[in-house]
C-alpha cells in the first residue's frame, strides 16, 4: 500500500477539502506538512460543516492528525479552532491531535508587521492575508523563531524574543506602527504554554514507525503549486513551498514516504488576492463562473476571481509539483455552457511561448491563446460513474489530460462527498 500527497495544482481553493476527508477516511494518520492558518478547508460530514484552517482533515473522520515541522502555528487561532470543533462534538485532545516540537509558532507582532508591511506597499500589494505567516517564516530562515519546544523552557524564550523584538519592533517603528513589549509576550506565551505542550512530540518518530509497520499515510497540503514560494507566480505567491517534495522535509520524512501525489485542480481556474493570472474572466462569463462555484475564499471570505482552465500552469504544477495524476473537481459548474475555452499557451511580445515567464513585468505582458471545445447541455451534476457523464464532458476531460499530461485519477461532480468518480485508487500506488 502506498501514502498518498495532495497538493493543489492551481492557485488554491480548488476543492482539497472534499477529497481529503474522502481520501482521510482510508487512511490511519492525517499530517499538515506546510502554511499556516491563512488555508482553509471546508469539509460537510453528515449535517455538520467543519471549517479548518490548521487542523488535519483527518480528525473528522477519528484519525490520528499530525501538525508538522513546515508548519507556523499561530497559537491562538489553533486553541481556537479545536474550542470551535469540540463544540461541534469532535473530539480532539492529545490522543488524537500531535503537533512537532520543532514547529514555528506565529507571535502578534507578526501579524502586525505583516498587514502595515501590506499597508506600506500601496498600489503594489502582494494580497496577503495579514495573519503573520510570512514574518514566522523568516524568523524561521533567520534562526530567530520561537519553536513549541521553547514553550517548556522559559529562559529560553527570555533571549528569543529579546531577539525577535530587536529586529521586529524596529521595523514596526519604521513603518509608524505599535512596537511591542517583551514582557507582555513573555506572559502571553507562558499563559499558552500548559495548553499547548501536551500537543507536542518528536512527531518524525511517530511517522517513522508508521512507515514499519505500513501505516497510509495522507499528507496533506495548502495553497497550491502556483502559490509556491520558489515555482510559483512570485512575489505574488505563499511563504513556504507547497510541492510534494516538501511533504518529506515539512514533516520528517524520507522523500520516498510521500507515495502517490495527487494534485486537485479545478475543471476552470480561479485564485484569490493579486497576481497574474492569464486566463482570468472580466465578463459575463466569469461573473457565471463565480456564482455557480460559490467562489469565495475559506479563510478570506473574499470573492475569487475567475476563468478558463489554464492548461499551461497545470501542466508546469504537475512536472515541477511531482503530481502522479489529477483529480479534476467542480466539472458541473460547466454545464450548460455552448463552448468551454482552455489556456493552452501564451503570446509574449508577438511571440507564441508554451510556459509562463518567471519575471513580474514579463508576466504582466502575457496573453492567453485558447482552444474552444464544444460544451454540454446535460447535467454533470451527482455522476458517479462515466456512464452518467455526456459524452462532450468526457472529452473535455481526456482533452485536458492530453495538454496538462497527466491522468485524471479522481472526477468531483458535487460538493457530495460520494458524487465522484475513481480511475484509479490513490492508496495503491
Amino acid at each position: 500500500m502506498s501514502n498518498v500527497t495532495v497538493i493543489g495544482a492551481q492557485w488554491g481553493d480548488e476543492g482539497k477539502g472534499k477529497i481529503v476527508d474522502w481520501l482521510a477516511s482510508r487512511a490511519e494518520i492525517v499530517v499538515r506538512f506546510q502554511g499556516g492558518h491563512n488555508a482553509g478547508h471546508t469539509l460537510v460530514v453528515g449535517n455538520q460543516t467543519y471549517k479548518l484552517s490548521l487542523l488535519p482533515s483527518g480528525l473528522v473522520r477519528g484519525k490520528m492528525g499530525i501538525i508538522g515541522n513546515g508548519v507556523v502555528v499561530d497559537p491562538e487561532a489553533l486553541l481556537g479552532e479545536i474550542d470551535r470543533v469540540r463544540a461541534q462534538g469532535l473530539p480532539v485532545g492529545p490522543d488524537t491531535l500531535r503537533i512537532a516540537e520543532n514547529a514555528t509558532l506565529i507571535l502578534p507582532v507578526h501579524g502586525a508587521l505583516d498587514r502595515a508591511r501590506e499597508i506600506a506597499r500601496g498600489d503594489r500589494k502582494i494580497g496577503t492575508t495579514g495573519r503573520g505567516i510570512g514574518p514566522a517564516y523568516e524568523d524561521k530562515v533567520a534562526r530567530r523563531a520561537i519553536r513549541l519546544c521553547d514553550l517548556a523552557e522559559p529562559e529560553t524564550l527570555d533571549w528569543k524574543l529579546d531577539e525577535i523584538l530587536l529586529h521586529h519592533n524596529t521595523l514596526l517603528a519604521g513603518l509608524g506602527a505599535e512596537t511591542f513589549a517583551k514582557d507582555q509576550l513573555l506572559a502571553y506565551l507562558l499563559e499558552l504554554a500548559p495548553r499547548l505542550l501536551p500537543y507536542v512530540e518528536p512527531v518524525w518518530e511517530r511517522l517513522d514507525e508508521a512507515r514499519r509497520a505500513g501505516t497510509r499515510v495522507l499528507f496533506e497540503g495548502a495553497q497550491a503549486v502556483m502559490l509556491d514560494v520558489d515555482h510559483g507566480t512570485y512575489p505574488f505567491v505563499t511563504s513556504s513551498n507547497t510541492v510534494a517534495a516538501n511533504a518529506a522535509t515539512g514533516s520528517g520524512v524520507g522523500p520516498g514516504a510521500v507515495g502517490f501525489v495527487l494534485g486537485i485542480a479545478k475543471a476552470y481556474a480561479t485564485r484569490v488576492g493579486a497576481g497574474p493570472f492569464p486566463s482570468e474572466l472580466f465578463d459575463e462569463t466569469g461573473q457565471l463562473l463565480g456564482q455557480r462555484g460559490h467562489e469565495f475564499g475559506t479563510v478570506t471570505g473574499r470573492p475569487r476571481r475567475c476563468g478558463w482552465f489554464d492548461a499551461v500552469l497545470v501542466r508546469r504544477a504537475v512536472r515541477v509539483g511531482g503530481i502522479t495524476g489529477l483529480a479534476l473537481t467542480k466539472l458541473d459548474v460547466l454545464d450548460g455552457f455552448a463552448e468551454i475555452r482552455v489556456c493552452t499557451g501564451y503570446r509574449l511580445d508577438g511571440q507564441e511561448v508554451r510556459h509562463l515567464p518567471a519575471a513580474p513585468a514579463a508576466q504582466s505582458r502575457v496573453e492567453p491563446i485558447y482552444e474552444t471545445i464544444e460544451g454540454w447541455q446535460g447535467s454533470t451534476r451527482g455522476a458517479r460513474t462515466w456512464g452518467e457523464l455526456p459524452a462532450a464532458a468526457i472529452k473535455y476531460v481526456r482533452r485536458i489530460e492530453e495538454l496538462v499530461e497527466a491522468p485524471v485519477t479522481l472526477l468531483s461532480t458535487s460538493p457530495e462527498r460520494d458524487d465522484t468518480i475513481l480511475m484509479r485508487d490513490p492508496f495503491e500506488g
